[in-house]
């Protein structure tokens, strides 16, 4: 029980079998960025986390220090800007932070590397990839839709639950006009594809990769190449399918063939067709609404994955989107 001393609670967590480098972070970031979020002072001595503050400042902190410390014990690593996102988990969930981290791990073959759910959004994520055909992830860039389906693509490849990758992406500029590109049709459309190929490699090693993609065990092409085509024992991605048009959508799902999963990411909010309307993700969530094996799952800005000011950003883009609606309807009205 936490003890009162001159006004201020103390409260002491056993952090025996943590890595206590896992724990506080390089430099102790860990541990300053935990007191910051809940205003109470944060001490690592020797096995025992100590917090010291306001009744309300403990209550807050106390859950998340447990949660990093069961982290730490598991040798999960995460960082100073994972700890916001645990205190946001914390928050809007009742007892979410216990679930992240238990069992829902992905071990990828040939690294050290185990990916792990650093949000109960993330954890939803992969376990509908786990149970369903097909899954549609929406939501903000950041909250790691692509980096994840690539991680679980990874593991079926390395199962042999599949006999092969295709990453997909249509191949349309973001609000500005690239003009002409040098090189062959390959060296036009990489560019468009690069944050495929950044996904693949931070998981498998160069060499492994380019092996791969050489006996296309990995495929990564524009979403124009799937046409005609029927996707046998494949794990399938389209990434940034807010730029895919009504048919091309259509085209790419109808491509799934027997023992194959496709899972489709998009942003809403970072439409670049010429007309929005067109987006094939926003007319697939009414289309394909209550049909069994299909999951839609909507990741929100609490689990943005980058540094904790692109979710202030996302935020602020989005009311001053809600305002300009309210304004043009107003005006209409």
């Amino acid at each position: 029980m936490p003890e009162v001393k001159e006004g201020t609670i103390q409260h002491q967590i056993s952090a025996e079998g943590a890595d206590p480098l896992l724990l506080s972070g390089v430099n102790d970031a860990n541990l300053l960025e935990l007191a910051r979020v809940s205003g109470a002072r944060v001490v690592l001595r020797g096995d025992q986390l100590l917090l010291s503050g306001t009744l309300e400042g403990i209550e807050r902190v106390t859950p998340i220090a447990r949660h990093m410390v069961d982290l730490a014990r598991m040798g999960v690593v995460f960082s100073s800007h994972d700890i916001s996102r645990f205190a946001d988990a914390e928050g809007t969930a009742e007892g979410s932070l216990g679930r992240l981290g238990d069992g829902a791990g992905i071990a990828i073959s040939g690294s050290r590397k185990v990916i792990n759910p650093k949000s109960e959004g993330q954890r939803t994520y992969l376990e509908a990839i786990e149970k369903n055909d097909i899954v549609i992830g929406i939501g903000p860039a950041g909250t790691g839709k692509t980096y994840l389906a690539v991680a679980m693509a990874v593991d079926a490849l390395h199962r042999k639950r599949v006999k092969r990758i295709i990453l997909a992406r249509p191949a349309v500029e973001a609000g500005e006009n690239l003009g002409f590109l040098p090189g062959d049709l390959q060296e036009k459309v990489d560019p468009y594809l690069r944050p495929l190929y950044d996904a693949l490699e931070d998981m498998m090693p160069a060499e492994r990769v380019r092996r791969a993609i050489e006996t296309r065990a990995i495929e990564i092409a524009p979403l124009a190449y799937m046409r005609g085509r029927t996707l046998h024992d494949a794990f399938v991605i389209l990434d940034e399918a807010q730029n895919a048009t009504t048919l091309q959508m259509k085209m790419f799902l109808t491509r799934l063939g027997l023992n194959s999963k496709a899972v489709i990411t998009g942003d809403k909010t970072q439409i670049d067709l010429r007309h929005r309307r067109d987006s094939g993700l926003l007319q697939v969530e009414e289309v394909l609404k209550g049909i069994g094996g299909i999951e839609f799952v909507y990741m929100q800005p609490a689990d943005v994955l980058r540094h904790r000011l692109v979710k202030e950003i996302i935020r602020a883009y989005g009311e001053a989107g809600e305002r300009e609606e309210a304004d043009s309807g107003g005006a209409r009205g």
